[in-house]
C-alpha cells in the first residue's frame, strides 16, 4: 500500500476518533493541589516547611501540581476568608486544598462543606475528633512532641546557668503540649543524665501572642528573646514560626555573651546562625502530603485524623519521617552522644515522658504514678506542667 495513504487513513482515525482527545487531555491534565500557608513561604520556619511538603509532592508524585497562597493571616490580607481563597483555589483546578495552621479551622471546615467534591486537609485541627468534620476533610498533624523533648533535652545538657528559656507564640492547646514536652526533656537530662538538683533548673515560656511577629499586635519575639538573654537565660527555645532566637543568640555571643539557640519548624532554620544554634526539631511534610495526594487520586479518601511521628529507624529521613531533629554546630559532642541515648530511649519505649506522676501548673494532678498519658490527654493539655513558669492561658 502507498505509504502516503497509510498516514493519510491513521491521520483520519485519529481526527474522527472521539477516544484520542479525550485520552491526551487525561494524560497531559495535571492534579492541581492547593496550599494556604499562614505565613511567607520562604520564612526559615512554619510555612516553608509546607511549602517545601508540596514541592517534594510535585517531585514525588507523577502528574501532580500545586498552587499556593502565603501570607494568609489576619494582618497580610485584612477582610479576607479562608472560604474566599479556597473559592480562588478550586476556580483554578485544585482538587485537594491544604490549610496549614490552626486559625483556619473554622474556615477551612465552612470551604469544604461549599466544596463538597474537593478534599481538603487540615494541618493540626481535630474536627475529624470531634464529629464537626465533613466526609471530605482529614485532620493531619506532627508528633513533634518529641522533637521539642529533644530539644529541651539539649538545651538542659548545655545551659550555664540553669536558666531555659521558651519563647511562645499564642496559647493553646498545641502550644501548651508542646512547651510541655520540651520542659519534659529539659528536665530529664538535667536529672537523670547531668543529675542536677531539679530546683537548680529553671523553664520559663513568654508568649508573643501569635504564630510570629505582627508589629503592634503581638510581643516583638526579638525583644522577648533579648530579655531572656540579659536575665541570665543562656539557652531559649522556639516555639514561634520564625528564627529571631537564633539572630538574637548569635547578635549576643558578638557582645561577648555565652549564649545558645533552638528555633523550630524547618529543617534548614539554624542557616545564619550555626555557631550558637544547639539543633532544629522540624517536620518534614512531603511524606504525609504524598500520601494523602495519593489517596485523592485514587478514589481511597476517608476522614481520618493523622498523627505522624518519627520514623525511629532514621528520624531525619526525608522520605519517611514527618518529625525530625537536625543536631547543631554548638551542640557538644558529650551532649550529641547523650541526645543520641535519649533518643534511642525514645524510640524503644523505655524514655516515657508523658509519665507520672505529673502535676499540672496549679498542683492538680495530671497523671498518677506510673500512669501514661494517652493521645486525648497530650493533646488537649488544659496548662502547664508543675515546675514550668508563664501563663497556661490568656489573660481575661
Amino acid at each position: 500500500m502507498n505509504k502516503r495513504l497509510v498516514f493519510v487513513s491513521a491521520l483520519v482515525l485519529i481526527v474522527l476518533s472521539p477516544f484520542v482527545p479525550r485520552l491526551a487531555v487525561a494524560a497531559t491534565k495535571p492534579y492541581v493541589f492547593g496550599l494556604l500557608l499562614v505565613g511567607p513561604y520562604n520564612d526559615k520556619g512554619y510555612s516553608q516547611a509546607h511549602y517545601e511538603g508540596g514541592r517534594y509532592v510535585e517531585k514525588t508524585v507523577p502528574g501532580t501540581k500545586m498552587i499556593y497562597i502565603d501570607k494568609v493571616n489576619p494582618s497580610d490580607r485584612p477582610g479576607v476568608t479562608i472560604v474566599q481563597l479556597v473559592d480562588d483555589m478550586v476556580e483554578k483546578g485544585a482538587r485537594l486544598v491544604i490549610a496549614n495552621s490552626d486559625d483556619m479551622k473554622d474556615g477551612i471546615r465552612e470551604a469544604a462543606r461549599k466544596h463538597p467534591n474537593i478534599h481538603f486537609v487540615h494541618v493540626s485541627g481535630d474536627d475529624v475528633l470531634t464529629g464537626k468534620a465533613p466526609s471530605n476533610l482529614v485532620n493531619i498533624f506532627g508528633r513533634m512532641e518529641y522533637g521539642k523533648m529533644m530539644a529541651g533535652f539539649a538545651a538542659a545538657l548545655t545551659t550555664k546557668t540553669g536558666k531555659i528559656g521558651y519563647l511562645g507564640p499564642l496559647i493553646n492547646e498545641e502550644t501548651r503540649r508542646l512547651a510541655s514536652a520540651a520542659y519534659l526533656g529539659a528536665r530529664y537530662a538535667w536529672e537523670k543524665v547531668i543529675k542536677r538538683n531539679p530546683n537548680d533548673l529553671t523553664f520559663q515560656v513568654t508568649w508573643i501572642g501569635f504564630w510570629f511577629n505582627i508589629p503592634g499586635v503581638t510581643a516583638d519575639p526579638s525583644q522577648v528573646a533579648k530579655n531572656f538573654y540579659d536575665s541570665g537565660f543562656d539557652v531559649v527555645i522556639s516555639g514561634i514560626d520564625t528564627t529571631e532566637a537564633v539572630m538574637v543568640a548569635k547578635q549576643k555571643v558578638n557582645e561577648g555573651k555565652k549564649v545558645w539557640a533552638i528555633p523550630y519548624d524547618y529543617v534548614g532554620a539554624c542557616e545564619g546562625g550555626s555557631s550558637v544554634c544547639l539543633g532544629v526539631p522540624y517536620f518534614n511534610w512531603g511524606p504525609g502530603y504524598a500520601s494523602l495526594v495519593k489517596k485523592s487520586m485514587s478514589g481511597h479518601w476517608k476522614p481520618e485524623w493523622i498523627w505522624l511521628g518519627p520514623d525511629w529507624k532514621d528520624i531525619n529521613n526525608p522520605a519517611t519521617s514527618t518529625v525530625g531533629f537536625m543536631v547543631g554546630d554548638a551542640l557538644s559532642q558529650e551532649a550529641r552522644k547523650a541526645l543520641k541515648d535519649f533518643i534511642a530511649g525514645l524510640a524503644s519505649g523505655k524514655v516515657q515522658l508523658f509519665k507520672g506522676p505529673l502535676n499540672f501548673q496549679d498542683g492538680r494532678v495530671f497523671l498518677k504514678k506510673g500512669e501514661v498519658a494517652t493521645d486525648r490527654q497530650i493533646w488537649y493539655l488544659p496548662m502547664l506542667l508543675q515546675g514550668m513558669k508563664g501563663a497556661s492561658s490568656q489573660a481575661k
